[in-house]
């Protein structure tokens, strides 16, 4: 589906989204016609879903990162009609959560979760997240270091 063209035009967007398509041009030694409709037909195709930033965490108030472990309560899922789906969804709505991924395992879901600070955590982990129903358990892994 793709060609050398196309995933060259993509890594430098990956990079770089912010280049115009002048500078992808100058980059891939491509017309800029060509570099235009490639990355129209890419969002056509939904190969570029979206374009994103990714912002300095630490400055935006959001430097301390954590990886939340979650056990659903699938009982009681079950009894309420709902999945797994339905509680990563409802997780996602969070401001503090970045991400939720239902995985295999020891465990059903990894939440990426971004605030302040420990106290931040404290709340919402207490507050927010091990009120809902159907989580039936949490554990936290915080990020010393990313790379």
């Amino acid at each position: 589906m793709l060609d050398d063209k196309d995933r060259k035009i993509l890594e430098i967007l990956q990079e770089h989204s912010e280049y115009t398509t002048r500078q992808i041009a100058k980059k891939t030694l491509l017309p800029i016609t060509t570099v235009h409709n490639r990355i129209r037909k890419l969002r056509k195709q939904k190969v570029i879903k979206k374009y994103t930033i990714i912002p300095d965490y630490d400055k935006v108030g959001k430097g301390f990162v954590v990886y939340l472990l979650i056990t659903a309560d699938l009982k009681y899922l079950k009894k309420q009609k709902k999945t797994q789906y339905d509680l990563a969804k409802t997780l996602r709505s969070f401001y503090f959560i970045e991400r939720v991924d239902i995985v295999s395992g020891g465990t059903d879901m990894v939440a990426i979760i971004r605030v302040k600070d420990v106290p931040e955590f404290d709340k919402v982990l207490f507050t927010k997240i091990q009120t809902i129903d159907g989580i039936s358990k949490t554990q936290s892994l915080i990020v010393i270091h990313q790379g």
